[in-house]
């Protein structure tokens, strides 16, 4: 059920960015395939991007990640227009990248609020 719920958050997040100048999405149907493709990517694809750039990652002091990030998003948007999933798209490297960092924080403030116990 947590998962659904974080699945659910995400999607209405991506839905309120993308009034983001250069972020293009259709509907809520399109942002909830979004936030479960993201979910993968996250899943599946970003681990091992981080252990191929770890000693980038170290030099910058972990601010690379915030460019695998944006790397995610845009690798989403580029399965969205090669399999025809829906309308996502992001316009370039710099739109991906401030999605990615308010996409990022507002998870982090959403998903604190709803993993309150008791």
């Amino acid at each position: 059920m947590k998962y659904i719920l974080r699945l659910l958050v995400t999607a209405v997040l991506v839905l309120v960015l993308s009034n983001l100048p250069g972020v293009h999405v259709q509907d809520f149907r399109t942002s909830l395939i979004v936030a479960l493709v993201l979910w993968l990517l996250n899943l599946f694809v970003k681990p091992i991007l981080v252990l191929l750039t770890l000693p980038v990652t170290l030099f910058t002091l972990g601010l690379f990640l915030l460019v695998i990030n944006a790397l995610i998003i845009m690798l989403c948007s580029s399965l969205f227009q090669t399999y025809r999933l829906g309308n996502f798209h992001v316009d370039g490297f710099m739109t991906a990248f401030i999605f990615s960092i308010l996409l990022s924080v507002c998870q982090s403030v959403l998903f604190r609020l709803t993993d309150k116990k008791g």
